[in-house]
């Protein structure tokens, strides 16, 4: 157990923090493999589809630019060549996949995915089972505000509590947080998010299973703890000395 000064706001990573990390790359990510090219067939004439793909063609223009020889390049679409440009899209996806990349282009495209399982009744959100107990007596009880930070778009937040095992967790949550704000292992993008909610950096905790992310909060002035469940990463004796750490919400008490 710890026991910390009660915050005003509580912002919580989501792999391995509040959701198992088997269920975003053993579950989300594969079902972007196996389902892309009958979404883009499906979806291809929707604008907000095309806009992801131009984001995309963008990106692996920019890509090509800065010395990725081997980047799929995204085609321009006229009247013969559209399943040539659909290919391309999915080459372009499963080539970013491959390497894990978190730019928001990638992560834009798979958010829309997932929305299309979530709303299809395919996907349901995983949290931990001490996650729900933990943020309505934060929030409701305490008053502490609830944030989410993760390198996964803000839609993509909203889909897993929105629809989660556990039901409908977003009225719990105040604001999300993601790559667009900042990189997750620099401290400015903590300084803009304490910006961003009228805070002071000392007025904040941060939750996360990354030491990274934890150094880097730690430098921007906000309380870090990190967050150990199955699959996370192995934290060096440096780590354990410089923050608290918790194998479930339930660990942590406000005084």
């Amino acid at each position: 157990m710890i026991e910390l000064t009660k915050p005003r706001l509580i912002v919580v990573d989501i792999e391995g923090t509040t959701t198992s990390i088997t269920f975003v790359k053993e579950f989300l990510f594969p079902y972007v493999i196996t389902n892309i090219n009958d979404y883009l067939r499906k979806n291809w004439n929707d604008g907000s589809l095309q806009e992801d793909v131009d984001l995309l063609r963008k990106q692996s223009l920019v890509d090509l630019e800065s010395g990725s020889s081997d980047v799929p390049v995204i085609g321009t679409e006229d009247q013969s060549n559209r399943e040539a440009v659909i290919q391309s899209v999915v080459d372009n996806v499963l080539w970013q996949m491959s390497a894990d990349r978190k730019i928001t282009a990638l992560k834009q495209f798979q958010g829309k995915m997932w929305r299309f399982g979530y709303q299809c009744g395919d996907i349901k959100g995983h949290v931990y089972s001490d996650v729900p107990k933990a943020i309505t007596k934060w929030t409701q009880e305490l008053g502490i505000k609830l944030c989410i930070y993760s390198s996964g778009s803000v839609l993509a937040q909203k889909l897993i509590f929105g629809h989660s095992v556990c039901g409908d967790l977003t009225h719990l949550i105040d604001n999300y947080f993601d790559t667009t704000i900042g990189p997750k292992v620099e401290s400015l993008s903590y300084t803009k998010i304490a910006e961003t909610c009228g805070l002071n950096p000392e007025d904040i905790v941060f939750i996360t299973d990354a030491a990274k992310e934890a150094f880097a909060a730690k430098e921007a002035g906000i309380t870090a703890i990190l967050s150990i469940r199955e699959g996370t990463e192995t934290l060096s004796d440096d780590t354990f000395r410089q923050f608290p750490t918790i194998t479930s919400f339930d660990e942590i008490t406000f005084k």
